[in-house]
């Protein structure tokens, strides 16, 4: 049985804010995820659950203190849920010239099948299958669940819903990285982590996967037209010629004077909640 440890507990919005550890299986060691329960959850009142995967560089902290989600889940009664970006430790390998777009901090939400990465580094597996089932074994959440993220996070969170679409209600990201495979952090992470095998990296791509068409579930992008990122690594005009070819209804809001940052999120999250919600509460 899988123990959780806690780390920090904060009382906020009337909720708990809880950050904690637990020995991971799929990614053989100890992983950190952060859990806002809103103040409506107790043990007789499981609440849906809102994952969000955040980008490179980033743990499970620093959407729990800069985008100010909390507010707003609790307003609708639903947990949030902050895994890490990546597994993490002394025997978990890194990038050797510290590239910050690859290695610990940059899991890219990818099953590794590559040599020294496959050992620890299956993030799609965690926060498809093993961090939901530890978290609705242990906590008064329930299986309705959404996902929403940023950039590497924002790819994650499409792909993760694309590719398992009867298990999430919506999904929605700020700044994703949607075509993957024709971007310079895309090409060397697909490439370390899967092999010089493109049906694999396509697994991993929104273009490919929306292309496809089927399952439609209710999705949200915001991006910033100020983000430095947008030409070279993010491409959403790719992600928005495959969305229509395949007649795959999304809302994308295209946000002038915005850039990549956290400034960007704290000011469009309400809104990413309010839409989460309405698919997550009827």
């Amino acid at each position: 049985m899988t123990t959780l440890t806690l780390f920090s507990s904060q009382k906020l919005f009337n909720g708990i804010h809880n950050q904690y550890q637990h020995q991971s299986k799929v990614n053989q060691c100890d992983m950190t995820f952060s859990v806002f329960l809103p103040p409506q959850a107790n043990e007789n009142n499981k609440v849906p659950a809102l994952y969000f995967l955040s980008g490179l560089t980033c743990t499970d902290e620093n959407f729990s203190v800069k985008a100010g989600a909390q507010q707003y889940a609790a307003k609708h009664g639903i947990a949030l849920i902050m895994p890490d970006t990546s597994p993490r430790g002394e025997d978990v390998p890194d990038d050797m010239d510290g590239d910050y777009a690859f290695g610990q901090g940059a899991g890219f939400y990818v099953n590794a099948t590559q040599k020294p990465w496959q050992t620890h580094f299956n993030m799609y597996d965690y926060v498809v299958s093993e961090l939901p089932a530890l978290i609705e074994s242990e906590l008064p959440i329930s299986n309705i669940k959404s996902i929403f993220g940023h950039s590497m996070g924002g790819h994650g969170a499409l792909v993760i819903a694309l590719r398992n679409s009867q298990s999430y209600q919506s999904v929605s990201a700020f700044s994703p990285i949607v075509n993957p495979v024709e971007t310079p952090w895309g090409q060397k992470a697909f490439f370390n982590y899967l092999g010089d095998h493109l049906p694999q990296w396509l697994l991993y791509d929104a273009c490919h996967l929306v292309a496809q068409g089927n399952n439609q579930l209710p999705m949200l992008i915001d991006q910033g037209l100020s983000d430095d990122f947008l030409d070279e690594q993010l491409l959403l005009d790719n992600f928005i010629a495959a969305s229509e070819q395949a007649d795959y209804q999304v809302t994308i809001n295209k946000r002038e004077g915005y850039n990549h940052s956290y400034f960007f999120i704290s000011s469009f999250i309400e809104s990413h909640i309010d839409f989460h919600a309405a698919h997550l509460i009827k």
